[in-house]
């Protein structure tokens, strides 16, 4: 029996990253659920579950620490991973999403898109 695919929500504005870490790990045998802004994507974090978020942070409609913030007070969704994707590095950016309850914290410039992929694939080993 072929065991089941990861389900990874992306919620990310730009829609060429949106695309490509689609097909990044779509390749690498993930399912991928995506929205464009915070609001659709707790939407689907709330029906759907997926085992972990990618979430940008400057998005329009809801931005990534509301829809962070709102995600963990429900309970369907209080336990699913969050690894934060942004452009923003501060420290105080950092340790307010790790405040309100992110799994990780991963600056865009600073990563390759196979690098999010194997952090991705390290967080799901650790809580599975």
């Amino acid at each position: 029996m072929e065991k089941e695919k990861k389900r990874i929500l992306i919620i990310e504005d730009e829609n060429a990253l949106l695309e490509v870490l689609t097909d990044k790990f779509e390749e690498e045998g993930f399912s991928v659920l995506q929205a464009r802004n915070g609001k659709e994507g707790l939407e689907i974090a709330i029906n759907d579950k997926p085992d972990l978020i990618l979430l940008d942070i400057i998005m329009p409609v809801m931005d990534g620490m509301t829809m962070l913030r709102e995600l963990k007070k429900k309970q369907k969704g209080n336990r699913i991973p969050v690894i934060i994707l942004t452009n923003l590095g501060a420290a105080e950016d950092v340790e307010q999403a790790i405040k309100e309850g992110a799994y990780d914290f991963l600056i865009k410039a600073e990563y390759k898109i196979s690098d999010v992929v194997k952090k991705v694939e390290q967080i799901l080993n650790k809580i599975a």
